[in-house]
């Protein structure tokens, strides 16, 4: 159906790819930025309509799901999770939408150690308070993961995931699912999607995968958590996001993150990127400087 869709976070990983995959499709899609910048430019060139609001402002948000169908909710590792979700649930009510889709992740649950995973959670639970169909979704580790941590200066990815195993799933495939279940809600009302990639690797074969397609050996080279709680600190991350990386970390050990399945398959019609096929379209970030 042609709908009217909110895309929050709209210049973001996910945002991003849900916009221009609902525009592809003739959706009228509204996009909520932060700053207005070159990629909100491109969206814009795409045809998107631009509003430039913080999402922790309520009159901002309402105003801008005013006329609108569906919304997408994402939000950044960042203090203000469930102040930013309340506000885009009242700005739904107020505006009578039928649909909202949630990003949340795969290690939300009420006893995460991870103050980001546990808001994750009560965030999920303020949502299911809304009249209309809501979705949430729970993605593993993203592919882009590994152009954060990778150094081209040693072809190393350091990281402390031990020897446990995930399927990196790509924000292109998540924005296909969201992009999907904002056009079709109510065969997705009230239910909870984990988004894995099409194979579980740890990252020696992640590594080894890599270096196939880029032709040069990419090592990945296990860490401690406090050293990888250093190097966090060292990049100038939030307090906030290294408490949370530091224990879902932990939790990939545990197997939390890993898994995989054929939803990304039955949603879309299309089958996730692979860790080559992710590589290859990103083959820039892998090159030797």
């Amino acid at each position: 159906m042609t709908g009217h869709i909110l895309i929050t976070g709209a210049t973001g990983k996910t945002g991003a790819y849900a916009a221009t995959t609902l525009l592809d499709q003739g959706q009228h899609v509204r996009a909520l930025v932060h700053r207005a910048d070159s990629r909100a430019d491109r969206l814009a060139d795409a045809g998107a309509e631009i509003v430039v609001a913080d999402l922790l402002d309520i009159n901002a948000v309402s105003a801008a799901a005013a006329g609108m169908d569906a919304a997408y909710l994402t939000y950044p590792i960042a203090p203000g999770l469930l102040e930013a979700t309340a506000t885009l649930l009242q700005a739904a009510e107020e505006n009578d939408l039928h649909a909202i889709v949630n990003m949340s992740q795969i290690s939300a649950r009420r006893d995460a150690v991870s103050n980001a995973a546990r808001q994750h959670w009560l965030a999920e639970r303020i949502l299911d308070h809304f009249s209309g169909a809501v979705t949430h979704i729970r993605p593993t580790f993203f592919a882009e993961w590994l152009t954060t941590f990778y150094d081209p200066k040693t072809a190393q990815l350091r990281l402390p995931f031990a020897d446990a195993h995930h399927a990196p799933i790509a924000a292109e495939d998540q924005g296909r699912v969201i992009a999907a279940i904002l056009t079709d809600p109510d065969a997705h009302a009230g239910k909870t999607y984990p988004l894995y990639g099409p194979v579980e690797l740890d990252h020696h074969r992640i590594a080894a995968a890599m270096s196939r397609t880029v032709g040069r050996e990419i090592t990945y080279v296990p860490i401690e958590l406090d050293e990888f709680r250093a190097e966090l600190e060292q990049r100038g991350m939030h307090p906030h996001l290294v408490q949370h990386l530091v224990n879902v970390a932990i939790d990939y050990r545990n197997g939390i993150f890993s898994g995989t399945d054929d939803t990304v398959r039955r949603i879309t019609g299309v089958d996730p990127l692979t860790v080559e096929a992710f590589t290859e379209r990103n083959k820039q970030h892998f090159e030797r400087t």
